[in-house]
């Protein structure tokens, strides 16, 4: 089957995005995610006198783990059908991907099962987010003297 002729199955399948709705809906799932990352900085630093610095640390570590718990409970997949890429894009996107990848293999142990394929899917976004940093970084330094 040529590509042409896939393309033209697929389109009578597959139903249209309403890409305006899903971006108003990612934008604001976003939003609450950062709002929700807000209240816990605040409440750490006001309610547990937790310096600014390590509140930001301690509220990263809270999202990735109520993604993580999430994804294992099998409720995040439903979320993002929902959510779309508001739920996606931060950090919560990146744990969702590191936890599932995990579960996909736990059964084939913890080394060469959970280490093996931890990263199977954000390896990628942890390769091209190091390089662009340092690509930046060299631009910035030419450009702007340091």
């Amino acid at each position: 089957m040529n590509k042409e002729r896939y393309k033209e199955i697929t389109s009578k399948i597959v139903p249209e995005e309403d890409k305006v709705k899903n971006g108003i809906i990612a934008f604001i799932v976003g939003g609450l995610i950062g709002l929700l990352g807000q209240i816990i900085v605040v409440v750490l630093e006001n309610g547990f006198d937790v310096a600014h610095k390590d509140a930001t640390s301690i509220m990263i570590v809270i999202l990735i783990f109520i993604a993580s718990l999430l994804t294992a409970l099998g409720f995040f997949d439903n979320l993002v059908a929902k959510a779309k890429a508001g739920l996606i894009v931060p950090i919560t996107g990146f744990a969702h991907a590191m936890t599932s990848s995990m579960l996909d293999y736990k059964k084939e142990g913890l080394v060469t099962g959970i280490g093996a394929n931890a990263f199977k899917l954000t390896g990628s976004v942890i390769l091209y987010g190091v390089v662009s940093a340092y690509v930046f970084g060299i631009v910035r330094y030419l450009f702007f003297g340091g």
